[in-house]
């Protein structure tokens, strides 16, 4: 949930509230470990599809806070209806507890650690930062940064832009979300699949174009609501589906050792950018409009994420290895 008192054009947005996605540490730290998990036990001509299938929970629970939000607005006055939704975003923290306590560790790992026990050897956590691994770290961290930075600049102000600039209510923006939700579950189902079936890099690639041209056409464009509404099902889709393969790209470029470490920066790092790019929109929306500044802000992560992409290897098929191996 993201509160904004930032003006939108000559209009103040006051005390709007626009549901988000938080970036707190917790969801940071069970993601790195979650994907380096699965990703450890599946095998490589299936590690997208399993990693991707398990992140598309993430459009099930936008989903999910979307309905809430609709009808917290609608039935609480608003000083209430968001605190009520922090309260209730409280509850899955308990299933997180419950998961990590019956879910086994994997063998790979078992394996890593008796090893390191065995030769009585420490593996430095700045490790990934090591000369032989820098390039592969700091790459993978520009790719995390344009992946998220590019989506938050959307969904994070997406309400905002429809309340104010489309003169929504907040039902009918509910509706538009609806639609956005459903291609963005569509998404990570499509990206997952295509990753193992077409390769890691190529996946980011294509989505990276399909979100760059969907922003475009639906902040830049002069669109009725009912064409707007058709195109956040594409809107959705390219935003979500270049989710779909990173956890398997990334627990494939570290080596086992590390994997934890890297995948956990790599990510972490894109989302504490990410954090900051919905307030910089909020700021350059002041003196070009919000459409316009989600469209630049979102574009120039696109672009990123290409490039990154293009410097990093290929490792569809990859076998998960050690440091010794």
């Amino acid at each position: 949930m993201i509160r904004s008192e930032l003006k939108v054009g000559n209009k103040t947005i006051g005390d709007l509230d626009a549901p988000g996605h938080p970036q707190g540490l917790g969801f940071g730290g069970e993601w790195a470990i979650g994907s380096v998990l699965m990703g450890e036990i599946i095998r490589p001509e299936n590690r997208a599809k399993a990693v991707g299938t398990v992140q598309s929970g993430w459009a099930v629970g936008w989903g999910v806070e979307a309905l809430l939000y609709a009808l917290a607005f609608s039935l609480l006055p608003e000083e209430w209806a968001w605190r009520s939704l922090f309260w209730i975003a409280v509850l899955p923290a308990f299933l997180v507890l419950y998961i990590r306590k019956h879910l086994p560790e994997p063998e790979l790992f078992l394996k890593a650690q008796a090893l390191r026990k065995k030769n009585a050897t420490h593996i430095s956590p700045w490790l990934i930062f090591s000369p032989s691994l820098l390039r592969t770290t700091l790459l993978s961290a520009l790719l995390c940064t344009g992946i998220q930075d590019g989506y938050y600049a959307v969904t994070t102000w997406l309400p905002t832009y429809l309340k104010t600039v489309r003169h929504l209510s907040v039902l009918n923006t509910g509706g538009f979300l609806a639609v956005i939700i459903i291609g963005s579950f569509c998404g990570y189902i499509a990206g997952a699949h295509l990753t193992d079936r077409l390769g890691r890099r190529i996946n980011l690639i294509i989505f990276s174009i399909l979100s760059g041209v969907s922003v475009y056409f639906y902040t830049q464009m002069p669109l009725t609501d009912a064409q707007m509404l058709v195109l956040g099902f594409p809107l959705g889709f390219s935003a979500s589906g270049i989710f779909g393969g990173i956890g398997a790209f990334l627990t494939e470029l570290f080596q086992s050792e590390i994997r934890a470490n890297g995948q956990g920066f790599a990510y972490n790092f894109g989302r504490a950018f990410g954090a900051l790019f919905p307030t910089l929109v909020g700021y350059l929306s002041q003196t070009m409009g919000l459409a316009m500044a989600i469209g630049i802000f979102a574009g120039g992560a696109y672009a990123v994420v290409l490039i990154a992409t293009i410097l990093l290897p290929e490792t569809k098929g990859r076998a998960l290895t050690s440091l010794n191996s």
